[in-house]
């Protein structure tokens, strides 16, 4: 098997298991899901950043602002209130961040953004142990 068809079996196992994944998560898995996708379309836009890789970089800022924009969607302000309302401010924030640093080489802004999405996805993932915590399942 030559390392191109090996690649391209994995590629679409990844894919598989991604879906499957998707299926089968809760809505606050879908979340951490979304929110670890934008961390590593983040880390892989710095790194192209790095190696000058220019359509590449674009690429995965592209990807990290659309997941920005699901997870934006995602909010509930009738229910989440000041919280949803203060997390839709900062997902803007964090897109217009991605873009100035897109724009301007800027690895800076990136590990901003990456900073701020880690903050967030552990205080989501701490709501997930609380949950599971409280379920009679547990």
């Amino acid at each position: 098997m030559s390392f191109s068809n090996a690649r391209s079996a994995l590629d679409q196992y990844s894919q598989n298991a991604v879906q499957a994944g998707i299926e089968s998560a809760s809505p606050h898995r879908l979340i951490q899901m979304l929110m670890a996708g934008m961390l590593d379309k983040v880390a892989a836009a710095r790194g192209h950043m790095q190696r000058n890789e220019i359509r590449q970089k674009g690429m995965q800022v592209a990807c990290a602002i659309s997941i920005l924009e699901g997870l934006k969607s995602s909010l509930d302000k009738e229910k989440g209130g000041d919280i949803a309302q203060n997390l839709e401010d900062l997902y803007i924030y964090m897109e217009r961040r991605l873009v100035e640093g897109n724009r301007d080489n800027d690895t800076a802004a990136l590990d901003e953004v990456s900073d701020l999405m880690k903050q967030i996805k552990e205080a989501w993932d701490t709501i997930g142990e609380q949950i599971r915590a409280a379920s009679p399942a547990a």
